[in-house]
């Protein structure tokens, strides 16, 4: 099993400017340094996305791998800012009461619109040289 008890791994979409975005969001505020990361379209991504029954081209959606358990969506965001900063932990409890079908439900419709609002980049997100490490 690829998984790592010790760093929760995240599975964004390299070319997604959102994603990135995302990525770099968490980079900032993950102080115990605790994530690792892989874009979907790496041999990694393809590897973890296989291990869970997904499709190795990627999905559309954000994938965190914590504890050999696989979360998707909402559930997915909400476990990120769960270990995050102290106001993205209150967040994350108030977030947990909207009933996880309305939160998919948002989830997917900006998942669908990501491309045309935030743009695609051509290649993937290069890992910043002070986290380097945290990209698998």
């Amino acid at each position: 099993m690829l998984t790592d008890a010790a760093h929760p791994i995240i599975l964004f979409d390299g070319v997604c400017n959102l994603c990135s975005r995302a990525v770099r969001f968490v980079l900032k505020r993950d102080c115990p340094k605790a994530f690792r990361f892989a874009a979907m379209q790496s041999e990694a991504g393809r590897k973890f996305l296989g291990q869970f029954g997904l499709p190795e081209g990627g999905v559309d959606y954000l994938v965190l791998v914590e504890r050999g358990r696989c979360y998707m969506k909402s559930d997915a965001v909400i476990r990120i800012a769960a270990r995050l900063t102290p106001l993205w932990r209150c967040w994350a409890l108030v977030a947990r009461l909207v009933p996880r079908f309305l939160r998919d439900l948002k989830y997917d419709l900006i998942a669908r619109w990501r491309y045309r609002i935030f743009g695609r980049r051509s290649t993937c997100l290069l890992p910043p040289p002070d986290a380097a490490d945290r990209f698998l």
